[in-house]
């Protein structure tokens, strides 16, 4: 149990026996009237996110949830298979958890996976990613830098907007929160 003064971004309530991750939260002092805590709230099984409000030292009931370490192994039908860095315990994850991520995840690569009691409920991938651009329609003599944008297709099948000069074969930083262009790899 913790008090609505306790609450920070990323913290899992269990809010009548849902599990909802705090994406924002404000502490507001009226003039007139008591203090109260205005949140954001995201369910973790469904991503529905919906705006909640507390009074202020309220009780609120979180949600133990374990981060690990984990490795992305292979696809294993309907699962992607993870593997625990420090135990080298597999763990399968269903599609659904997985959701957009899907889109920057290659084989080797670490992410971290949140668990309550043993269900999985969300990854984190790390802030950026190096992919390789495997086509892109090819640039034309006077496209600069400052130009415009193409689409171009990454070695996991996501698509991104990519500068005019960048061609195939290309190692590119992508953000994994919102899929733009951060620059190419040398």
């Amino acid at each position: 149990m913790a008090t609505t003064n306790d609450l920070k971004n990323g913290l899992v309530l269990n809010i009548d026996g849902q599990l909802w991750t705090v994406v924002e939260f404000q502490h507001v002092k009226p003039g007139k009237g008591p203090a109260f805590v205005r949140t954001k709230l995201k369910a973790v099984m469904s991503g529905k996110v919906v705006d909640k409000t507390f009074n202020a030292g309220l009780k609120v009931e979180t949600a133990t949830v374990d981060k690990r370490d984990m490795q992305y192994l292979y696809r294993d039908g309907d699962s992607w298979v993870f593997m625990d860095v420090s135990t080298y315990e597999q763990t399968y994850i269903p599609d659904a958890v997985i959701s957009d991520n899907r889109k920057w995840l290659l084989e080797n690569q670490n992410a971290i996976v949140a668990t309550h009691e043993g269900v999985p409920l969300f990854i984190e991938l790390p802030a950026s990613v190096e992919l390789m651009i495997t086509y892109t329609e090819p640039g034309l003599q006077g496209d600069r830098s400052t130009g415009g944008t193409k689409p171009a297709t990454l070695e996991t099948g996501a698509e991104i907007a990519v500068p005019l000069f960048i061609e195939n074969n290309t190692k590119v930083k992508v953000d994994t929160r919102d899929g733009s262009y951060l620059g190419r790899i040398n």
